[in-house]
Formats: C-alpha cells, structure tokens, sequence
C-alpha cells in the first residue's frame, strides 16, 4: 500500500479514537493517537491477517500491552473491517463489546485481553514461544507503553526472549516521553530504552519519528530480517499528535474531550485529512 493511502487511514483513525473516546466521555486519547500511524501500519501493511477470518491459525498476532489505548486498536479494526466504524460510538457503553480495554472472547481480531499493564509482553512472548514449538510461521507484535517500562514483568519477558532467542517477536515501545504523572524522564526514567533492551540480547531499532511511515517501514522491514533475537523498535512519537490541543499535553493521557473540543479535534483531522487528498 502507497504511504499516502496509509496516511490517510491513519487520520480516519484519528478520528475514530477522537469520536469514540469523546461518546464514552472517558478513555485514554493521547497515547492512542501517539500509536495511531503504528496501528495502520501494522493492520494494513505489515501483518498477515484476514479480518473474514479473524481466527485463522495462521494469522500474525498482535498484543496490545498498553491495553489502556484500546481506542486506537478499535478504530484500527473497524477501519480494517472487523466490525462496523459506527459501533466506536458504543466504546464503553454499558453492554457494548467494545470494552475500555480489548477483551479477546467478544472482540473480532483481538488477540489476548489486556489492560494490567506489564502482562501483555509476557503474552506476546508466550505465543511467540508457542510457534517455535511448532514450527509455526506466525510473527507477533506487541505495542507497549514508555511509562509501561516501568513494570518489573517486562524485564523478566524481556529477558526470556532473548534467552530463547525468539526471532518472531517484534515488540514495540511507544516512547511518546509522557505517562498519566507527568514526564517518564520525572516519574522513573526508563532512559537509555535502546541500551536496556539490548541488554537482554534483543536487536535493537531506533526510530526517530514513529509517526512517520517510511521510517515505520524501513524499520520493519529491517525487523524481517533478524535471525537468532527477538527485536525492540523504539519509535519516538507525539502524544496526542494529530489534535492541535492534546499534542505533547500529559493531561490528555485518560480524558475525553468535551463537545467544544471534540468539535475543534474533528476540524483539525478535516483539515489533515484535506490536505493529504491535494498531494
């Protein structure tokens, strides 16, 4: 898929993040929107997946472990046609499926539950070690969290990966600099992310601009190429980018905009998505 195409599905994702957070009035906009170019590039290029087939044991599987952002993995299925768009509007809604974080027995394409933050890695190197065993071709991926970090468990998954020399795991840390409390640099600083992780014998890729999809690309395409470790891709982003008014702003991280602000978000989109259909 061109990158024009892919930058234009992810500004509708934007906006499904944005309208559903702003009709549950709760959830967590600004580390969806941070992952958001993440989300469409995986979904729609990277990953072996048929949303007609949601279970197909083949498949590539994905661990969202910052379970929090569940806004931005829904929109990204809806988009990817795994439910209807127009059901982001129920997010959190007492009896919808779109719970506040992805529950895997009643959302189609989501892998394993997840929200306690720390766990999903632990998941995701659990089925990467299930396809070793046997002999699966299944890559998985899990996205989590800068602060996420700060959990004692991803260090022990981290460390059985490499131990196990799982080259069919991909994780992904969005390192957007902010958490619920302020700087991660201020709160416990996980820095320097890269070194930590190659520590544990993991291949290490630094992506300077994780909302942009040539650099998403080359690094993912360098992640293929890895034999005997898993791989960590570090992607800097922008937290709430896309917003005028949530981006690199702590206090969005787990607020819904108000009908002011919603109004403002979706201009802003319009315009995004306006000036991606003139280039």
């Amino acid at each position: 898929m061109e990158k024009l195409e892919l930058q234009k599905i992810a500004n509708e994702v934007r906006k499904g993040i944005v309208t559903a957070v702003h009709s549950a009035k709760a959830g967590h906009p600004g580390g969806s929107l941070s992952a958001a170019d993440l989300f469409t590039y995986l979904y729609f290029q990277e990953m072996n997946i048929d949303p007609r087939d949601p279970k197909k044991p083949d498949r590539d599987r994905f661990v969202l472990s910052k379970g929090h952002t569940a806004p931005g993995l829904y929109s990204t299925l809806a988009n990817r046609g795994y439910f209807p768009v127009e059901d982001l509007k129920t997010l959190r809604h007492l009896g919808s499926y779109l719970q506040g974080h992805p529950d895997m027995k009643h959302i189609p394409g989501v892998d394993m539950s997840s929200g306690s933050l720390g766990q999903g890695i632990s998941a995701a190197v659990g089925m990467a070690l299930s396809a070793k065993m046997s002999n699966d071709s299944y890559r998985v991926y899990t996205l989590l969290g800068d602060g996420e970090l700060e959990e004692g468990q991803v260090w022990e998954a981290a460390m059985f990966a490499g131990h196990r020399k799982l080259d069919n795991l991909v994780v992904i840390v969005d390192n957007n600099g902010l958490q619920i409390d302020g700087r991660i640099e201020d709160v416990c600083s996980p820095y320097p992310i890269d070194k930590k992780f190659e520590a544990f014998n993991f291949h290490v890729i630094n992506v300077a601009d994780g909302n942009d999809m040539d650099q998403l690309k080359a690094a993912f395409d360098e992640a293929r190429t890895v034999k005997g470790m898993p791989t960590a891709i570090i992607m800097k982003t922008l937290k709430g980018k896309g917003v005028s008014f949530m981006e690199g702003q702590v206090g969005w991280h787990g607020k819904a905009p108000n009908d002011e602000e919603y109004a403002i978000a979706m201009q802003d989109l319009e315009k995004v998505g306006e000036a991606l259909c003139q280039k």
